[in-house]
């Protein structure tokens, strides 16, 4: 039983999980400071340290201030988006309209004599912030991603800069609270008086503790084997990183033969469980021979060493080193065992070259892949639309996109248990596996199944038509109902005792001129009109018909 309540390390630590750690006094910092009007946090850490799990917490707790909040995470947004800060800002207004179920509006602010900074602060001054009674937080996480694009970060950054000043003259400002997460400081000229990394609160999350690293072994049943001397060698090779402690403490839950003493030494090796972790990291480097020759320097000097300050941050925002003042040092034992190892010249070239390729395929699996349903994320899946939508196009063929949603999945994960909520996202997934490559009658076919989002999973269909992607989707929900999934609550609002699936249908012939998004809008409004009749049903969109 104890094994149900176990929680992969992998996402963000949900609400009122027991397995999430509080670092005092950074949790009662944030709440109180969240309150104050045009407040600025700022939450510096490495990836997998725990920035989105504090996110999470600072958005329940203003919800009950009862505030409106907005969420975006810049590493969701497409490549095009950075195109310009133009077509950035307006991607930006877009989301907050879309969140605080608005419209858009933007031609009525967009005055491109006066640009797209001052335009942008006039939407949210004027159209935004004027039709709230209550306090805006406005959460931006990974906000490191811009820092790609010096030109936009330069131009963007100042401008968080400028509404935090104007919040000191203007009452409508002061509704404005912000949030940003980040990975690393900004590695880009910026000046001083523009950047918004040295006003407001600073947060940087710490490693865990021994203590903290002891109640987590409490949390996980594990303080019968795992004493005092093997916490503190737990902490030594992975250095309170969160989440290398909670996969090592996960695998010694889920597995109780396991010895720490064993998976430690396995650790750094490709046997051990965090070769994923590792492996990626270790594709980077290789991609990016001056990180590489920097993280070499860092190895060889364990007293610490300087280098190149944007090396550095990168090296910093990956989780590598830890940077004091000019130093760098290796962060944890892990890394630097791994990373020493990969200059062993055991290998001949060629062997090399073949394990390299292996591993660059199983990164390639990792990257495009959800993690629970083993079906294409949704990353892959924009990446991989656009690719059919210009190739159809050419050919003037057909594409079709069903979006499924498991109906009240939320309830059937809150009364059965999160590992129950990935056993049935798992389950779906593989009926969809089967449908889609039954109605192409060959394994070898050149569309997609991805998980789309926390409940939906979208499949795209080339060369097939509205009337057979309907016919698809129907035996899709029917297949899904026969699993006899059952849900474990009495709710009057649920289409049947057990999970079904409400699907959209959408069909048309891509247009290399037109937006991918009119078949997908397409398909989300016949899974609303779906939803809006009782669920547990198919519809096709009328917008859209071919």
């Amino acid at each position: 039983m104890y094994l149900n309540t176990l929680e992969l390390p992998n996402e963000p630590v949900a609400l009122g999980s027991p397995f999430y750690i509080e670092r005092p006094p950074i949790e009662q910092q944030v709440y109180q400071e969240i309150t104050k009007p045009g407040c600025v946090i700022r939450v510096k850490a490495p990836r997998k340290m725990g920035k989105s799990s504090l996110l999470l917490r600072i958005i329940d707790f203003v919800k009950h201030q009862n505030y409106r909040t907005i969420y975006l995470d810049f590493q969701q947004a497409e490549a095009e988006v950075f195109d310009s800060l133009d077509k950035f800002l307006r991607w930006f207004c877009a989301n907050i309209a879309h969140q605080l179920q608005l419209s858009a509006n933007l031609e009525e602010y967009w005055d491109k004599e006066l640009g797209s900074k001052v335009s942008c602060s006039i939407y949210f001054q004027d159209y935004l912030l004027s039709k709230l009674e209550s306090p805006l937080v406005l959460a931006l996480n990974e906000v490191n991603r811009i820092f790609e694009y010096p030109k936009i970060a330069q131009d963007f950054l100042a401008l968080l800069r400028s509404w935090h000043e104007e919040g000191k003259q203007v009452d409508i400002w002061q509704q404005l609270r912000l949030v940003i997460c980040h990975s690393t400081e900004v590695y880009i000229n910026l000046n001083i008086h523009q950047s918004p990394f040295n006003i407001g609160l600073n947060i940087e999350l710490p490693e865990f503790t021994t203590e903290q690293i002891q109640h987590l072994v409490r949390l996980h049943k594990l303080d019968y084997q795992l004493k005092m001397p093997q916490i503190v060698s737990m902490n030594k090779m992975l250095g309170g990183h969160p989440y290398l402690v909670r996969v090592a403490l996960y695998e010694l839950a889920k597995n109780p033969k396991m010895i720490l003493d064993n998976l430690l030494q396995l650790a750094p090796t490709i046997n051990g469980i965090y070769h994923a972790h590792l492996l990626n990291l270790l594709v980077i480097l290789q991609n990016n021979p001056a990180l590489e020759i920097a993280l070499k320097q860092v190895i060889n000097n364990a007293s610490g060493v300087e280098i190149n300050h944007i090396l550095a941050y990168k090296l910093e925002s990956m989780g590598l080193v830890k940077v004091s003042g000019s130093l760098c040092k290796i962060s944890c034992e892990l890394y630097r065992q791994y990373f020493a190892l990969q200059n062993l010249e055991e290998l001949n070239l060629q062997d090399k070259l073949t394990q390299l390729r292996k591993e660059n395929l199983e990164l390639k699996h990792l990257v495009i892949t959800d993690d629970i349903s083993q079906v294409a994320n949704r990353r892959y899946f924009d990446i991989r639309l656009k690719e059919l939508w210009f190739n159809l196009a050419s050919e003037m063929a057909s594409l079709s996109m069903i979006l499924c949603e498991i109906d009240y999945l939320k309830l059937y994960g809150d009364a059965n248990g999160k590992q129950a909520e990935n056993n049935c996202l798992q389950q779906i997934a593989s009926i969809l596996e089967t449908c889609v490559k039954a109605c192409y009658f060959s394994e070898s076919w050149s569309g997609i199944i991805a998980r789309y989002d926390y409940q939906q999973f979208a499949m795209v269909l080339p060369n097939i038509n509205s009337s057979n992607a309907c016919i698809l989707a129907e035996k899709i929900r029917k297949e899904v109902k026969k699993l006899g999934i059952l849900h474990n609550l009495a709710y009057d609002g649920l289409p049947a005792r057990v999970v079904t699936v409400s699907l959209g249908v959408a069909c048309t012939i891509p247009n290399a001129q037109v937006s991918t998004s009119i078949l997908v809008d397409a398909a989300a409004e016949a899974l609303n009109q779906s939803k809006r009749n009782d669920r547990n049903r198919t519809y096709v969109s009328s917008t859209l018909n071919y």
